[in-house]
């Protein structure tokens, strides 16, 4: 179902209800995904929503997605988490899965951290490896599976989305600052792809992709940085490789869920004091915040 203009509607409805019952005034955003939901736990001072309270707000199936929404003190920057994401193969339609995107440029958010569980294609990445988005391929987008698809509301950005800078170069530029800082070894940089999901790739789909130029694979986080990026929000895009994707046809070895959980607890730590730091570091006036009161006004 493509959006209507009541659905559009739904956005100013739902950004109104959640800035009616916080005093906290956001400007970042962050998306926590697979296995890396504790993130959201460090957000202090929180006024904390479930999802199925929202108004308009879909649903999150997965395991290892709370589905919660915080709002409050991260290292001194007034956030919203969301403390697990929703994906098209949980039955959303690419529209609504970007719903709170929308309702966080309404808000007023200027940036917005991503983060993902996802497969390593590259054969110098490991397992445990957190990887800065460099670029994205959009598999589903290519094939006409796009957030943008549809009524396009103005107030919310162009038609037309130019997307060759989706990831912030000086985010990009402080996260290896922090890793660097925090004494990281395990910290790559590449190309994210997204598939629809949610099965996990045949040994073909993964040497398709290897060829494409994708460094590791996932099923989510390209949806809303497209529309981020839409609505003027400036994004930074953190995958952590919580498996080698299957390129030989003779092995027994299979991907699964259990295992992308196991290694988001496992390296949820480090992933957490990343973000953390970064936001600690960050300079928001650069982005045209100068006003970073914790209430509102």
């Amino acid at each position: 179902m493509l959006p209507s203009r009541s659905m559009l509607n739904d956005i100013d409805t739902t950004t109104q209800w959640l800035l009616d019952r916080t005093r906290h005034r956001p400007k970042i955003a962050i998306i926590c995904g697979s296995g890396l939901g504790q993130l959201a736990e460090m957000v202090e001072e929180a006024d904390v929503f479930n999802y199925k309270d929202i108004p308009n707000f879909p649903v999150t199936t997965v395991v290892g997605h709370k589905g919660r929404l915080l709002i409050g003190i991260l290292n001194g920057k007034c956030c919203v988490c969301m403390q697990g994401r929703f994906h098209s193969y949980e039955g959303h339609h690419m529209y609504k899965l970007t719903f709170p995107v929308r309702v966080f440029a309404k808000m007023g958010i200027k940036l917005m951290f991503a983060t993902n569980a996802c497969g390593s294609l590259n054969p110098s990445y490991n397992v445990g490896d957190l990887m800065i988005m460099r670029d994205h391929i959009n598999l589903p987008g290519l094939t006409g599976l796009s957030p943008l698809v549809g009524l396009n509301d103005e107030r919310f950005g162009a038609r037309f989305v130019a997307l060759s800078t989706a990831y912030e170069r000086k985010l990009k530029t402080l996260a290896k600052e922090v890793a660097k800082n925090l004494g990281y070894n395990f910290i790559q940089e590449g190309v994210y792809m997204m598939q629809f999901g949610p099965c996990f790739e045949t040994v073909a789909e993964c040497k398709m992709a290897r060829t494409m130029g994708a460094d590791v694979m996932g099923m989510s986080t390209v949806p809303e940085v497209t529309v981020a990026r839409q609505c003027g929000i400036r994004c930074f895009g953190l995958s952590l490789v919580t498996n080698k994707c299957i390129i030989d046809e003779n092995t027994d070895v299979v991907a699964n869920h259990e295992e992308v959980l196991e290694i988001g607890r496992m390296r949820s730590k480090d992933t957490q004091n990343l973000v953390y730091a970064m936001t600690g570091a960050l300079d928001l006036e650069e982005y045209g915040v100068t006003n970073n009161n914790h209430e509102k006004v």
